[in-house]
């Protein structure tokens, strides 16, 4: 990446405290900076989310009784943050997905 971050660029979203908890916000933001960076992340920091788009991904970050996700795609010059949301069951809901998709969709037409 020639020594220069990607930028983050947030369609919808924010990481504070609260409702994060302070340990959550430092992990998802040392995350969030190794891509900025040029690194990658896998399981069981991160995985693929293909049902949103090509090269969107879902940073997975526990915190006590809730489990937060942020939704990204990686552009060849941002880092595009679509949603972040508190996950309670095992998938993904499809009101999340959809609203990704038309995020992305406005983003990439913009």
């Amino acid at each position: 990446m020639n020594g220069v971050d990607k930028p983050l660029v947030w369609l919808h979203g924010e990481i504070k405290t609260p409702p994060f908890s302070a340990a959550a916000r430092l992990e998802a933001g040392v995350l969030l900076r190794r891509l900025q960076r040029g690194g990658r992340l896998a399981m069981p920091q991160s995985r693929p989310m293909p049902v949103i788009g090509r090269d969107c991904n879902e940073i997975r970050v526990n915190d006590g009784v809730v489990t937060w996700r942020i939704v990204y795609r990686i552009d060849r010059d941002a880092i595009v943050i679509a949603e972040v949301f508190s996950k309670k069951s095992a998938s993904t809901p499809e009101r999340i997905i959809n609203t990704c998709r038309r995020r992305l969709q406005e983003y990439d037409h913009a």
